[in-house]
């Protein structure tokens, strides 16, 4: 299943040069992809926060890709979990997409694993959303 041919749109956010960048895209079964490339540290998830926000209002369906995500620190776990909570009250969904290990150990030490899932591909984060 190639769940990347199928998008609508694409956005690209540059929300703080040089600290984190934002890949968003909306594919056609209904899952947002956003993918995240650099430190989601203070700065970092400050500036993501409000796009963040956003996405959890307009969305039902996300997959947040940490594949490019180098650091992560505690206020970006709360711009996370703050996110999943908006969707969840809304009735949507969240899934976080193939951390780097360094980020994975993060989010599993500090419990975020047993509110928001972890998957390893795209068609792991469908099945989770088909349920």
């Amino acid at each position: 299943m190639n769940l990347r041919a199928g998008f609508q749109r694409r956005v690209v956010c540059n929300v703080a040069e040089d600290v984190i960048n934002v890949d968003i895209v909306d594919l056609d079964n209904g899952i947002t992809n956003v993918l995240l490339s650099g430190r989601m540290d203070v700065q970092g998830a400050l500036a993501v926060d409000k796009k963040f926000s956003t996405i959890a209002d307009e969305k039902k369906k996300v997959v947040i890709d940490l594949s490019q995500v180098t650091f992560l620190a505690s206020l970006g776990i709360r711009t996370l979990i703050m996110s999943c909570k908006t969707l969840a009250s809304k009735g949507g969904d969240m899934v976080l997409l193939n951390p780097q290990p360094n980020v994975e150990k993060v989010l599993r030490t500090s419990g975020v694993d047993t509110v928001i899932q972890i998957v390893r591909d795209m068609n792991a984060a469908a099945a989770i959303f088909a349920k």
